[in-house]
């Protein structure tokens, strides 16, 4: 992490820090930049570029640490007749030197707001949605209780409706066989006679 610890201090490559986790980002960024200086390729000043651009956008460095590895990008991309100075962003800085220090905060954060103590006010497409809905349940609801009630089978209630279809047939099975019975008997009777 930092170098060393004096007096309630913290120490990272020459620099002095309020704080513990400043000094650790400096470390960091002081590790990013030897990773970047062993993979650059100075022969091709439009990668740098590229590289610087980005680092510029998404403030990739924002420790004095970090900050003086830009410069020295800076100054290199500054040096090459191939590239255009006007290319070359400027190093933003977040902090005040006027005072206080304070950290501005990021573009994603300036983007997104906090929701705050005001109710939100509901708006009528928002009613509307969900009149929609409880309309569109209800009807879902009916279709279900139809089904059910249905005489024709259908996937709610074929079993009730083939099961009462043959127990009507076989009602009416036992009641014809029934008649025919009586009829043979009446018959056999006849005959007897």
């Amino acid at each position: 992490m930092a170098d060393m610890q004096d007096a309630g201090r913290y120490i990272a490559e020459g620099y002095s820090f309020y704080t513990e986790k400043d000094a650790a980002l400096a470390e960091e960024e002081r590790r990013k930049a030897e990773y970047l200086k062993a993979r650059l390729d100075y022969n091709n000043p439009e990668s740098i570029l590229r590289i610087y651009k980005k680092a510029v956008a998404e403030r990739i460095f924002r420790s004095p640490v970090g900050l003086f590895f830009m410069k020295e990008l800076q100054q290199y991309l500054l040096r090459q007749e191939s590239v255009d100075s006007a290319e070359v962003d400027a190093i933003p800085l977040y902090v005040s030197f006027e005072g206080e220090f304070r950290e501005q905060s990021s573009p994603a954060r300036n983007r997104v707001k906090p929701a705050g103590d005001a109710k939100p006010k509901k708006s009528p497409a928002l009613r509307i949605s969900v009149i929609a809905n409880i309309l569109l349940a209800a009807a879902v609801i009916a279709m279900f209780a139809i089904a059910l009630g249905a005489s024709q089978p259908n996937i709610l209630n074929y079993e009730r409706v083939l099961t009462d279809r043959f127990a009507s047939w076989e009602q009416e099975l036992t009641e014809r066989e029934q008649a025919v019975r009586e009829l043979e008997l009446e018959w056999n009777n006849k005959q007897r006679e």
